[in-house]
């Protein structure tokens, strides 16, 4: 998937000033060209020192519905969306299941997501299978290391599952996504990438 180049240096150029309008750059929430490409290069930027690989990033726009591919893996350096993929929100974040992402927490025990910028650390197998740690770079998700919140892959994460129930299943707070997609997630977003996530809230 090839983004539109105008659009993408146009984010680009966003980014690279500092800027993070919440609507600044005209897109769908989850399609081809990432809505939130332009707040994404903004922390990529202002986290860089922090960020080792700025070729590859990862966007999760929790402003989607669950079973709508809302992961993009973006390749910078050639302008394209990599990968887009199902991803499921904590339980704590959706209380009554119903597949939107109300609220977000940064406190352990809360089963919530967190938002803002992460940089992926070391993969392991854990639990879960083959995961990726996360470190939180913002207030609001600096305890995901203690929380444990990782990149890892879920049964409840499948396409079927959202075309049977009309949503995903929910997770502990941790970014999962299927089986099938979890692999190539870990080698292409590999450690010291950035990882976006976010949702305006009302």
């Amino acid at each position: 998937m090839k983004l539109n180049r105008r659009h993408f240096l146009g984010a680009m150029a966003i980014g690279s000033a500092g800027l993070v309008p919440a609507r600044s750059f005209a897109a769908t929430l989850c399609g081809d060209s990432p809505a939130l490409l332009p707040q994404a290069l903004a922390a990529l930027d202002q986290h860089s020192d922090r960020i080792l690989h700025r070729d590859r990033i990862g966007i999760v726009n929790f402003a989607a519905h669950s079973r709508l591919p809302r992961f993009q893996l973006v390749d910078l350096t050639g302008g394209k969306v990599l990968r887009t993929m199902l991803v499921a929100h904590g339980s704590g974040s959706d209380p009554a299941a119903t597949g939107w992402t109300e609220r977000f927490s940064n406190r352990i025990g809360s089963n919530a997501s967190s938002k803002g910028a992460f940089v992926t650390g070391q993969a392991y197998v854990g639990k879960h299978g083959r995961s990726r740690r996360l470190i939180g770079l913002e207030p609001q998700n600096e305890a995901a290391e203690r929380r444990a919140i990782v990149i890892h892959g879920a049964d409840y994460v499948d396409q079927g599952i959202a075309l049977s129930q009309g949503r995903i299943g929910r997770s502990q707070g941790c970014f999962a996504v299927s089986r099938g997609e979890i692999g190539d997630l870990l080698a292409m977003l590999g450690e010291g990438r950035l990882l976006y996530a976010w949702k305006e809230e009302a």
